[in-house]
């Protein structure tokens, strides 16, 4: 799945101070951002506030894994220092920007369980649950990634309802439910290409019943339509494309589902009016 676009959380993710979360950085921090030179590894303070300093450049040139490096060195020489702390932060966001979302959770999950009164612990939850929404695979292959990340999201939902990581993160569950949706779909289509219908029926119900708030909602309605023409179950294929039409008037599945009713229907004046007059006893 694509990267999104750097969110301002993320970008203040990247003036942390000690003393100055996430969402509380103010004027001090400017004097480390003046200077858009490229980043130079070895023109570093070995002090605790150079190998911050250093770090965070490092991250603004974009040399993620310079940062990552310099942030490791100031845990290892300093670990009782206040910038510390920032810095396992800062280093897992490195590893994230990386592409190395294994070791980005296992640096989050340490600073969670280290720090779990830490004032920014809602953005490493979120962090963490970004870098599995990441990794959600393509609709065709295993979806175990999506889940774990719908739940790592779900987690930062419940956790921290009232910022703003809960409310991107709802986005992105509803579009990892969106992703689990298409799965079943291509899983369901293959089914009855095959004409294994009751297996293709199966799926196509499970995304009605357990994805309602999905685009793949009106495909499911009308694949059931052809599944249920093509085994002569005329009633049930007028009652679910009735059920499409009531829901989704302008789709073009809609259209296709009423198509194939009236090519499969007796001709005559009142065809027109047929699954208006289903929908009219279902409603």
């Amino acid at each position: 799945m694509p990267r999104p676009a750097l969110r301002p959380a993320l970008a203040l993710a990247l003036l942390l101070l000690p003393g100055c979360g996430i969402q509380q950085w103010d004027g001090r921090m400017s004097t480390l951002f003046e200077s858009r030179q490229p980043f130079a590894a070895g023109q570093v303070d070995r002090t605790p506030e150079g190998l911050y300093a250093a770090g965070i450049r490092a991250l603004r040139a974009g040399a993620y894994r310079d940062a990552v490096e310099l942030f490791d060195q100031l845990e290892r020489e300093h670990p009782f220092s206040t910038w510390a702390t920032n810095a396992k932060l800062l280093g897992a966001y490195g590893e994230y920007m990386r592409n190395r979302y294994t070791e980005a959770i296992g640096a989050l999950d340490r600073f969670i369980q280290l720090h779990p009164a830490h004032r920014d612990i809602a953005y490493a939850y979120y962090l963490r649950a970004l870098c599995l929404y990441e990794q959600i695979n393509d609709a065709q292959r295993d979806q175990r990634a999506t889940i774990e990340a719908i739940a790592a999201l779900q987690e930062v939902v419940n956790r921290f309802p009232d910022t703003p990581y809960a409310r991107d993160a709802r986005l992105k569950i509803d579009l990892g439910r969106d992703h689990l949706a298409g799965r079943e779909m291509h899983i369901g289509r293959f089914y009855q290409r095959q004409r294994l219908f009751n297996a293709a029926i199966g799926r196509f119900r499970r995304v009605i019943e357990e994805y309602q708030t999905t685009n793949h909602v009106p495909e499911a309605l009308h694949r059931l339509t052809e599944i249920y023409l093509s085994l002569g179950l005329i009633e049930e294929a007028r009652q679910t494309a009735a059920v499409l039409g009531h829901n989704f008037p302008g789709s073009p599945w809609y259209q296709d589902s009423y198509a194939l009713l009236v090519e499969g229907a007796p001709r005559g004046p009142d065809t027109p009016g047929l699954l208006r007059r289903v929908i009219q006893r279902i409603f």
